[in-house]
């Protein structure tokens, strides 16, 4: 689908028109175009981005083809941009990006994508809405339709904090439980989000700093707000990086912990066993003259025994306690 808007100073005036308007508007001076293309066909694509606009084949390709790491190259006239929304499935602990591309020209912004999104709706909303407010040159509404953009990592972010918390919690409350699975998964998701955000921080840098004349002088204050946004988000992302690494190492920790008193345990109870292992071996051996082979009762003898085995854990276990090894 292909939607296109035409603005005369900020005002919208006309929307969807035919291909030969949009190719005489183009060298309208006093007018400002948003042609936004939401999974378009092949012929669409062709139409516009190579018939009306005349973009350069690399920058063509780069937009045609998926990239997951966002980039921005300078034309003579245009600025071409790939920039990604992030959202964050919960139930399969996986990052969705979804690429945006922008041709950002004197006159002109050209959006493509492959799948629907919210912050281009959002926007064409408030366009059609509001027009002078939005939509009053290339760079403003390129400014909004980022702004758009960076606050749909809200809900993902959210969704992922709440997912360390619990998962900290569940480490905390149920130590014999192993989540190593878990804490990899999350590092998983949170690498990828650092991998497109660091990027992207990169590429708003350059448009805050004014690297290209298509971004006027006074816009540049609300692109370094988008790029102290972004800065903030990356932030975060290392942060549940840390978090993550520290759960993992208490993990451990807390499982090395519960083996640790496992083998205590089990030493103890050794120990213990020593005497008794002691004691029936000892007259366990085929000899003469021991009890209950010549003394005159079996009870007695038994008796022997055990309370010689009973003695020697009783002063074993005594022992042991007061090392305060147990």
């Amino acid at each position: 689908m292909v939607r296109s808007f035409i603005f005369s100073q900020g005002k919208l005036v006309s929307q969807d028109p035919s291909l030969d308007v949009l190719r005489i508007v183009l060298y309208d001076e006093d007018a400002q175009l948003w042609v936004d293309l939401d999974t378009p066909t092949e012929q669409e694509t062709k139409d516009l981005l190579e018939g009306v606009f005349s973009f350069h084949p690399l920058a063509i390709e780069d937009c045609v083809t998926l990239s997951e790491r966002p980039k921005a190259d300078e034309y003579e006239n245009y600025v071409f941009m790939v920039i990604h929304c992030v959202a964050y499935d919960p139930e399969k602990r996986a990052i969705c990006a979804t690429e945006l591309n922008l041709f950002i020209g004197k006159n002109f912004l050209v959006t493509f994508h492959r799948e629907p999104m919210r912050c281009v709706k959002g926007t064409i909303e408030r366009v059609q809405k509001n027009a002078p407010m939005v939509a009053r040159a290339p760079d403003r509404l390129t400014y909004h339709l980022l702004d758009a953009l960076l606050e749909q990592y809200e809900p993902g972010l959210q969704s992922l904090t709440l997912d360390i918390e619990q998962l900290e919690e569940r480490m905390l409350t149920s130590p014999s439980t192993d989540i190593t699975g878990d804490v990899v998964a999350l590092k998983g998701v949170v690498q990828k989000l650092r991998q497109i955000v660091m990027p992207q921080r990169e590429i708003l840098a350059r448009l805050a700093r004014g690297e290209f004349k298509i971004v006027r002088a006074h816009l540049l204050p609300y692109y370094r707000d988008l790029l102290d946004r972004l800065a903030h988000i990356n932030d975060m992302a290392d942060n549940y990086r840390e978090t993550l690494t520290g759960i993992l190492q208490v993990h451990l920790n807390l499982q090395q912990m519960q083996i640790n008193q496992i083998i205590k345990v089990l030493t103890v109870l050794a120990t213990l066993s020593l005497p008794i292992l002691a004691v029936t071996s000892f007259y366990g051996m085929n000899i003469k003259h021991m009890p209950n082979t010549e003394w005159p009762a079996w009870e007695y003898s038994y008796a022997w025994v055990l309370g010689l085995v009973a003695f020697w854990t009783a002063l074993i276990w005594w022992w042991i306690k007061k090392k305060g090894w147990y």
